[in-house]
């Protein structure tokens, strides 16, 4: 009884609450002789906090037409401006910068959608050692981290020089798929540099020996570089796929968010990694999921503020000025 009177409040505060807000917004417009899309793109600076407050404007609409406009291809993102327009009988003559910041966020939106797609084609896709693009990428991931060793043969101990877990690489990449690869790939030959110092830092032991035998460690603190970059991998796929990373991507690409945003994304979660794992001192390997959780949380909190671009070296958000 008390579930279903719970239950009953619910429902009565849910209708209570979407019709004072319908109310509200019918009292502002006659006030302002501005619709709640209008309000926002003026009354709200580009970026992250514009469109995230245009896409829920827009899901919260009783117009179906307004519904769906977040899901169109991109290809009819104008069409569905000039629908959007016509159904809240907004003259484009008189106000040509809505059309113009309503198609700003529109293409960040559809753009996020489809990235998420495109992710998830990705991460179902498996390795496929018989794949010769495959293999090429596999290789090319080796050569960019150990330019200067030679990989001795397809099969080899010597991938774990780079953190795989045994001979062949392949069983490694089952968890994310090519998505795995393709993002230690871009970090290796784009973010080179630092690519390698993390990949020299994780191989070497946090202490001297001396130090070891003092403190009666029997193994060193470092972590696997491959193995962390698949984790990070998942990490990001997730903030992805939950929407944590829209206030990112609506920073920083002023435009459709696309792969390489993503890839970048994931140049910048490997790097700060790898400095929290260093400033977390874990005792061992075994503590790897509780820094990951601690890490995963640090970054949540920083999605939440509005402003947030997570790698601003890569930021393109002075393009959103005057959009």
């Amino acid at each position: 009884m008390k579930h279903f009177l719970r239950m009953f409040v619910q429902v009565c505060l849910y209708f209570y609450c979407k019709c004072l807000w319908r109310c509200l917004k019918f009292v502002v417009r006659k006030l302002t002789g501005r619709c709640e899309l209008q309000r926002i793109c003026y009354n709200t600076k580009p970026g992250a906090a514009r469109t995230m407050k245009i896409e829920a404007s827009l899901k919260g609409s009783k117009s179906k037409r307004l519904q769906t406009s977040v899901s169109v291809h991109p290809d009819a993102i104008e069409k569905t401006i000039d629908d959007i327009m016509e159904l809240k009988r907004i003259n484009p003559d008189i106000n040509p910068q809505l059309g113009i910041s309503l198609q700003a966020c529109l293409l960040q939106i559809v753009g996020y959608r489809n990235l998420i797609a495109e992710v998830e084609r990705l991460r179902r896709e498996p390795y496929d050692s018989e794949n010769p693009q495959h293999e090429e990428m596999l290789l090319k991931l080796w050569k960019c981290l150990k330019p200067n060793s030679p990989l001795k043969a397809r099969i080899s101990k010597q991938w774990c020089e780079i953190g795989f877990q045994g001979d062949d690489p392949k069983t490694d990449f089952r968890g994310m798929g090519l998505l795995g690869l393709y993002n230690l790939v871009y970090f290796a030959e784009w973010d080179t540099e630092i690519a390698q110092q993390v990949l020299s830092d994780s191989l070497q032991p946090k202490y001297s020996k001396a130090e070891w035998e003092k403190k009666k460690f029997d193994k060193a603190i470092g972590y696997s570089f491959a193995i962390v970059g698949i984790n990070i991998t998942d990490l990001a796929y997730n903030l992805l796929v939950s929407g944590a990373l829209k206030t990112h991507f609506y920073n920083v690409a002023p435009e459709a968010p696309t792969l390489t945003h993503f890839q970048q994304t994931f140049c910048y979660l490997m790097h700060e990694f790898h400095k929290f794992w260093i400033e977390e001192d874990p005792l061992d390997i075994m503590e790897f999921n509780r820094v990951r959780e601690k890490f995963h949380k640090r970054i949540l909190k920083q999605l939440q503020n509005p402003e947030m671009a997570l790698c601003p070296h890569f930021a393109a958000s002075e393009s959103l000025v005057n959009m």
